[in-house]
């Protein structure tokens, strides 16, 4: 039974593989075709795009051209790998194993298959190389590891990345040659070359003749030295320091008389440790002041309410008098 087995499955696989190949070299010659004549219309847009003077368009469409011209060779190659493994079917049915000569003939339709969604038939050719070679091969092949035999040609032409400006720029040439057109490369060849800054990580580049304005923290700590001693502030603009100096001290003030707030520009220039000793000094005795006079004035307020009831009373036993007597 397991001869039978292999048998009918040997028979199933080449059957299946032969269709398959059938068809995808019957669309990658119709899709050839067609890309053909796109191919035709797009480089005649581009011609007319360099004659008109407008470059950026035709900078823009060559990439389309080459794009289309890639997956038109890579077509081609393919078209080759599926005659000759369609050529070979019978010799991979009778082997457990790919042959060594047709490993990159294989490799290169399972690399390709996913890649090219014109063609569907790639997926089946693939699929049926799965059951028979095993995950692993398949896997050899789609990522492209070391031993996968994967046509390099294949590789570059069904790449995502975009072409680079040198490919851009001879294809451009050659459409100029092609149409007889007298254009001028100069701007596209230096378009090409430039360098363009990334503009998503931010400018890269400060203004060398910019300087970050000092915190005014930073000038704070750096006006007095723990003894007292008054240092110089690190400005060039000395009125700009001492309104610093002079609003930092008024703020960090309590609420005082008018003849301690009003202090000249040059009684704050002493420093801000000297003034915040002479500060904490002159509390205590400003405190004492203001209870001695909160004290006098409950005294006063206290004796000319006595002196308010005493009246009040006067007034109203000399009321009743006078009220008895008549």
């Amino acid at each position: 039974m397991s001869l039978l087995n292999q048998l009918f499955n040997r028979g199933v696989f080449g059957a299946k593989c032969k269709t398959s190949l059938t068809l995808a070299i019957s669309r990658m010659k119709l899709l050839q075709n067609k890309r053909d004549l796109h191919l035709k219309l797009m480089r005649q847009e581009i011609a007319q795009f360099l004659l008109a003077g407008q470059e950026p368009i035709a900078r823009i469409r060559v990439e389309h051209v080459i794009r289309e011209q890639n997956i038109w060779a890579a077509y081609e190659i393919l078209e080759l790998f599926s005659e000759f493994v369609l050529a070979r079917v019978p010799i991979l049915e009778g082997q457990k194993d790919c042959p060594p000569e047709m490993r990159e003939a294989v490799a290169s339709i399972i690399f390709a298959a996913p890649r090219c969604s014109d063609v569907p038939d790639l997926l089946q050719i693939k699929n049926l190389f799965t059951a028979k070679y095993g995950k692993e091969f398949v896997a050899a092949a789609s990522e492209l590891r070391p031993d996968s035999s994967v046509n390099r040609a294949i590789i570059e032409k069904l790449s995502i990345s975009a072409p680079s400006g040198e490919a851009k720029l001879k294809v451009l040439k050659e459409i100029a040659r092609e149409y007889n057109l007298e254009w001028d490369s100069s701007n596209t060849e230096a378009e090409f070359t430039k360098t363009h800054e990334d503009l998503l990580g931010g400018s890269k580049q400060l203004c060398s003749g910019a300087a970050l304005p000092e915190s005014p923290t930073k000038q704070v700590s750096q006006s007095s030295p723990s003894n007292g001693a008054p240092l110089p502030m690190v400005n060039d603009n000395k009125q700009v320091t001492q309104h610093f100096q002079a609003s930092s001290l008024v703020s960090n003030m309590p609420l005082l008389g008018s003849n301690e707030i009003e202090q000249s520009p040059k009684d704050c220039d002493i420093g801000v440790a000297t003034d915040t000793r002479r500060e904490k000094a002159s509390r205590p005795s400003d405190v004492l002041e203001r209870a001695q006079a909160a004290i006098a004035a409950a005294d006063r307020a206290a004796a000319a309410a006595r002196a308010a009831a005493e009246l009040a009373n006067v007034e109203f036993g000399s009321l009743k008098l006078v009220v008895k007597s008549s």
